[in-house]
């Protein structure tokens, strides 16, 4: 959307429209103007507005029809109707056929600039929620949590995006680390740059160094061409080093250089090469640890750990799971054509009291290979202990028994109602809206409200 939402002045007395865009000029709204309907949609196909101000009689095509169409290309679009006629009837019908608002003529200067100022403040509201729910589709369902634990992950992420400090993520593998480094990408000023990672525990030390580098044309034997490093193909953007715990020692040393004097020189290169680049770093392992025994460089892990960020395991935000389960199971079921699904009550219970030493990472890989497995509409406890046999694990014990069951199933019902709650005000309590935004049936949804005493 532009800056100014931009207005079409649509009427085919040519006094109106000079009228109108004298009064728009001394507001300073920017605009443009058409004759009759058909010209206003000629104008529409070819240029961006986010208000139009029509009459409703004119030749060719009048304004009530000219505005359906209008709204069949830009269903957004804020169309403000004229018309001649003081009734009742005819405003009705303006505003029942997608009209924002309507004047009579002769109108008053004034309540039309009010009308006007008023949908230049809700286009400006429509494209924040828009850029809202743009930032949501973003966020992939492994990142999802509304308890304290990720909450506070959340505001740090926020926080450190806008500045260019460096950033070290910790926690256990399958936590979703590489997650929380696109997210800080995102929100930055670098989004519209590369983001690259590179998993130094995955790559042998013998080829590190060329993979972030880069190298010159016949560097050493098999470099038949130059080759441009992770560090300059990120230049402007950010890049993520995963497991930089994993580092050896010597690879070390030159990441720290970089650090210090943000260039780089490639294998067989002669001049150093400027780099502009946001590091991200993130490890499994405990860093401070590794520089007691010598097996860090402490000045690398001060430079890295300047924020630290850590990510919980999924047995400390146990209030996540249905969340995160619901979201896997969506994901999926839309993924693999399978029909609408929804969590057992005593899978979703099961899910909540197991220990999931692979975080999140395992929670969504059970939940996938039970979307594939599952024959009904409805995940129930032996889909999910299926999944977990069929990979070749066993099921695993429950966190306790007793009363810490009791207690999580109780950490899993009130999440479950708390979505319950939120979908039903999100919806305005169209119970049929509410089921489909959670992804139940409506007499699913009946059954848990009835469960939940919110009927």
């Amino acid at each position: 959307m532009n800056a100014t939402p931009k207005i079409l002045i649509v009427d085919d007395e040519e006094g109106m429209r000079f009228f109108l865009t004298e009064a728009l000029k001394k507001e300073g709204y920017p605009f443009e103007t058409a004759s009759d309907g058909r010209e206003a949609l000629e104008r529409l196909q070819s240029g961006a507005f986010e208000i139009v101000l029509m009459d409703i009689k004119m030749p060719r095509l009048n304004g009530l029809l000219a505005m359906e169409k209008m709204k069949e290309l830009d269903p957004d679009l804020l169309v403000i109707l004229m018309t001649a006629f003081d009734s009742k009837k005819v405003a009705l019908e303006t505003l029942q056929k997608g009209a924002y608002d309507y004047f009579t003529k002769p109108f008053d200067l004034d309540e039309m600039r009010i009308v006007i100022k008023r949908a230049m403040e809700r286009c400006r509201l429509q494209a924040e929620v828009k850029n809202l729910r743009d930032r949501l589709d973003e966020v992939p369902p492994a990142m999802l949590g509304d308890g304290p634990a990720m909450r506070k992950v959340f505001d740090r992420v926020r926080k450190v995006a806008d500045s260019d400090v460096t950033v070290l993520i910790t926690g256990e593998s399958g936590t979703g680390k590489e997650l929380a480094a696109r997210a800080i990408h995102r929100q930055s000023p670098r989004r519209d740059r590369p983001f690259l990672a590179v998993d130094c525990a995955s790559i042998p030390e013998s080829l590190l160094e060329a993979e972030l580098f880069g190298h010159e044309k016949g560097a050493f034997t098999g470099a038949h061409q130059q080759k441009l490093g992770k560090f300059e193909l990120a230049h402007e953007g950010t890049l993520f080093l995963d497991e930089i715990g994993e580092m050896p020692m010597g690879m070390q040393s030159k990441i720290l250089r970089v650090l210090q004097e943000r260039e780089i020189e490639r294998i067989g290169g002669i001049k150093p090469i400027p780099v502009d680049i946001r590091i991200v770093t993130a490890t499994n392992r405990d860093l401070g640890e590794a520089v007691k025994t010598g097996r860090f460089r402490e000045d690398l892990f001060f430079r890295l750990n300047v924020v630290n960020i850590h990510l919980p395991p999924l047995r400390e935000r146990l209030e996540d799971i249905p969340v995160l389960s619901h979201a896997f199971l969506n994901l999926y079921a839309e993924k693999f054509n399978r029909r609408l699904m929804t969590l057992g009550d005593q899978a979703q219970a099961w899910l909540v009291r197991q220990q999931w030493p692979g975080n999140v990472r395992e929670l969504e890989n059970v939940i996938q290979r039970a979307v594939v497995l599952a024959d009904g509409e409805v995940l129930d406890l032996d889909d999910l202990r299926d999944a977990v046999q069929s990979s070749g694990g066993t099921v695993p014990e429950p966190i306790g028994a007793g009363r810490l069951r009791d207690q999580l199933e109780r950490v899993s019902s009130d999440v479950e109602k708390k979505l319950i709650e939120q979908a039903l005000v999100e919806e305005d309590d169209h119970r049929g809206a509410a089921a489909k935004r959670l992804g139940i049936s409506r007499k699913h949804l009946y059954n848990k409200m009835r469960k939940y005493g919110l009927i």
